[in-house]
């Protein structure tokens, strides 16, 4: 089955499982009852059921906005397969009766369909051939869910976050058909960081809604009470995809009646529409969108420059590019005091014709707030660079456009080109500060656009800075380092010019060469006193930070926002390093989101609900998978902490077994050695280790074989040389197979005494693993951004010297040398009759 169809099945009952673990949470909170089983849950909440009937379902539904029957749950289906009385109607049964249940404004119409037989198709042939075979993997399916506690799973987003991931990884298997429903994260994340600045949002829309990434990351940057009150409206064409929206948002604990959501075409007819406002359209405080790029045939309803929504523009956009009619329909839903961000390709910032005169008028109403170039690769629909456009309607008159030129910021992974949190958290603070940097970001003026004719291409407003620096003639000719290349080294001229003046000698007027290495003058600039100095402060301050964050961090509660916690984290670097000239803040700024990334994230959620020691203290089953096909499994492999390693367990509290496994496995690798100079030996003609070992080596030469030696030697007399060589082998094969069963052993050992140890760490010995693995590496690597640019310039420094080491005329020298050679030795010559 193909990636793009399966994702419906697997997300969906994904899905239901969530819904059936929510609604029996709710049931057991509203009726007080204490610790019990799944199983013992089910029961209870069927006999309820059976003497509260519609009231209790009633219940349910005004927590929810929806509820699930017994009859009808997940778990009810998992006790059929284990009785073995499944039956595949009874699934399709359970879908076709949970959008009954949900209440929205008295409407279910919002979420009729949800889960249509256009998106979980149960009969369809691809499930299997016939009904015992789609039986048997609609089983599987479902069984892959079976052992996940969703609701524990949705607190801190962890299930948002997994189903996110999953939407991404079957967007990368689907290929084309990707950007129907995904947009990158790294994208969403640079339009939802900017339009959460608005202020007072309380209505979100995105025409072209996918999956709802977009709309869910707006909501992820609003404070809490921002989201509890936020109403999320979105239009999706593709039916299978609108219900994965639907889905999606649920999942995100989104009630329902905050939640609207349509399927049809957005350019075919305007949607929402104000009944009492039929030329004015709905608007929102903030617009998000990804919509198709260059979508031909846009316009199949023959619509005319007098809808509404295309006014504005004066002309329709052409029909062979539907790029700028999902932009006007966006910005004919903008409120006044709103933003719109959307992700577009570069075309729309040069091409002519309509879309010139649409572009021109945009900008001259003064609605083009920013442009930002992204990097080529990001998506895995299209390798296209594109380009995101803010929006505004209450710019003043003469505010210029900001152009950031982002498209050289990012790094590849696998096939793809990504943006780090660095490069996103810097495309945003410029457009927050509104900065010019040369070769990144530029302010142009109403005049500078008038005079490049309303065309908006990046590289007409920013020239990247070129890396290169130009070849000089007359230092290839005469040799010397150009003075004015040494004067470009800003950070060493500005930091240690005495270092450097002295490292130098001129050899004629405006060329100088080196009177040392540069690794010399790489340890002479690193061991001045001033560098040095930096270095302590920015340790001193790095430590600070850490150890101001530290006890924050062991003390989060469930009342501490973690996201507000990162941010404020995330802030501080940045404004700790902006005291240090010539440090890029924005390198700080990933070490601590990688920080957090890695292992924040996950250890703060689990002390959130437990406290930190307790945390520390616990551990949990080490699954692996073991087996392939049909036989592929998940099995425990012992346990592993919850927050504190094995492997920093083991290398701190059992550092003495560690030496005896790893003195062992160097005896090991002796023997080995020993064993591959016997080998050797015995493929030389004629010497003793050729007679004796000769032919104890297997087909390939490679090794001995221990039974042709056990056999050689049995036909050996002792005391020679040929019986004193095989057992040298034979003890060999005997001490290395002794020190393989030892380390085995007792690394088995150690494995089974660090997993009982984390029950009993000290409070001590839980700081002093998780300050290791939350910190351990973090001041040397603030320190090194220090270095980082010193380097740089002492690396450009020995590519000049590298450059003009040989001049023109030494090698015109050593052309002629080698020519006079050559003749001499022509001159030798004799050619015999």
């Amino acid at each position: 089955m193909d990636a793009s169809r399966y994702k419906d099945y697997m997300l969906g009952l994904m899905f239901y499982k969530f819904l059936s673990d929510k609604t029996l949470e709710t049931f057991k909170v509203a009726s007080g009852i204490g610790q019990m089983s799944e199983f013992e849950l089910v029961e209870a909440y069927t006999k309820a059921k059976a003497e509260y009937g519609e009231m209790l379902e009633q219940m349910i539904q005004n927590v929810l906005g929806y509820y699930v029957s017994p009859e009808y749950l997940y778990q009810t289906w998992i006790k059929d397969i284990n009785s073995g009385d499944f039956e595949v109607q009874k699934v399709i049964d359970s879908l076709n009766h949970f959008e009954r249940t949900i209440a929205v404004s008295g409407d279910s119409d919002d979420f009729q369909g949800l889960f249509s037989s256009s998106t979980l198709d149960l009969t369809d042939t691809a499930l299997g051939s016939n009904l015992n075979e789609r039986s048997k993997n609609i089983k599987a399916l479902i069984l892959l869910f079976a052992d996940l506690n969703m609701v524990a799973l949705q607190k801190g987003d962890v299930l948002g976050d997994a189903y996110e991931y999953l939407i991404g990884q079957f967007a990368m298997e689907s290929g084309k058909k990707a950007g129907e429903f995904y947009t990158p994260r790294q994208v969403s994340e640079v339009m939802a960081q900017i339009v959460a600045r608005t202020s007072d949002i309380k209505s979100i829309y995105d025409p072209t809604v996918g999956s709802g990434s977009l709309l869910l990351t707006v909501g992820k940057h609003l404070d809490e009470d921002a989201q509890k009150n936020l109403s999320y409206y979105g239009q999706e064409k593709n039916t299978a995809t609108y219900n994965l929206t639907r889905m999606n948002l649920l999942l995100h604990d989104v009630r329902p009646d905050k939640m609207t959501i349509k399927n049809g075409d957005t350019l075919s007819q305007d949607w929402p529409e104000d009944p009492e406002r039929p030329n004015e359209g709905v608007q929102f405080d903030a617009v998000v969108m990804n919509p198709p790029y260059s979508a031909k045939n846009w316009n199949r309803s023959g619509l005319k420059v007098s809808d509404p929504r295309f006014e504005v523009a004066g002309v329709l956009p052409p029909d062979s590019k539907g790029d700028f009619a999902f932009l006007l329909h966006g910005l004919f839903h903008l409120g006044q005091n709103g933003t719109m961000a959307i992700v577009l390709p570069h075309g729309v910032l040069f091409r002519g014709s309509a879309e010139g005169e649409i572009r021109k008028r945009l900008l001259q109403k003064n609605y083009i707030d920013a442009i930002i170039g992204l990097p080529s690769n990001l998506f895995t629909n299209t390798g296209i660079p594109v380009v995101v456009i803010i929006l505004k309607k209450n710019r003043k008159f003469d505010d210029p456009v900001l152009i950031i030129d982002a498209s050289h910021s990012f790094i590849k992974v696998g096939k793809q080109n990504v943006l780090q949190e660095k490069d996103i958290a810097k495309i945003v603070d410029t457009y927050v500060e509104r900065r010019e940097e040369e070769g990144y970001s530029h302010l142009a003026t109403r005049e500078e656009i008038m005079e490049n004719e309303y065309n908006m291409n990046i590289p007409r407003y920013i020239q990247v800075n070129e890396e290169e620096i130009p070849h000089d003639v007359d230092a290839h000719l005469l040799g010397g380092i150009p003075q004015r290349n040494i004067d470009d080294l800003k950070v060493l001229q500005s930091t240690v010019p005495d270092v450097l003046k002295r490292s130098l000698k001129e050899i004629r007027e405006g060329y100088v060469e080196l009177l040392k290495p540069v690794e010399e003058i790489s340890n002479d600039v690193l061991s001045d006193a001033r560098i040095v100095e930096i270095s302590k402060e920015i340790e001193s301050k790095t430590k600070n930070y850490i150890d101001k964050y530290w006890d924050v961090l062991r003390n989060v509660d469930k009342s501490s926002s973690l996201t507000q916690l990162m941010d404020e984290m995330l802030v501080e670097i940045k404004q700790i390093l902006s005291s240090f000239q010539y440090i890029d803040v924005y390198d700080g700024y990933q070490i601590v989101a990688e920080i957090w990334k890695n292992t924040l994230a996950h250890d703060a959620e689990i002390i959130k609900s437990s406290g930190f020691y307790t945390a520390g203290r616990t551990r949990e089953p080490n699954m692996v998978t073991k087996g392939s096909g049909n036989k592929k499994r998940e099995e425990q492999d012992g346990w592993v902490g919850s927050i504190v390693p094995n492997e920093l367990i083991a290398k701190n509290l059992y550092s003495d077994e560690r030496k005896e496994i790893e003195s062992k496995k160097a005896r090991i690798q002796e023997i080995e050695t020993k064993l591959s100079e016997l080998v050797e030996a015995a493929k030389e003609e004629d010497s003793d280790e050729a007679n004796a070992l000769g032919e104890c080596l297997n087909e390939a030469g490679e090794a001995f074989e221990s039974k042709s030696i056990k056999a050689a030697l049995k036909k050996a007399s002792k005391e020679t040389v040929e019986y004193d060589l095989l057992k040298k082998v034979e003890k060999l094969f005997a001490d290395k197979s002794a020190l393989n069963k030892a380390v085995k052993a007792d690394e088995k050992a150690l494995k089974e005494s660090v997993q009982e140890c984390i029950l009993t760490l000290t409070n001590e010995e839980i700081d002093n693993l998780m300050y290791e693995k939350w910190f351990g590496n973090m001041v040397d690597a603030i320190v090194g951004l220090e270095w980082k640019p010193i380097k740089k310039e002492l690396d450009t420094l020995q590519m000049l010297h590298n450059r003009y080491a040989d001049t023109l005329s030494a090698i015109d020298e050593e052309i002629r040398d080698s020519e006079s050679t050559l003749e001499a030795m022509m001159s030798e010559l004799v050619v015999e009759e």
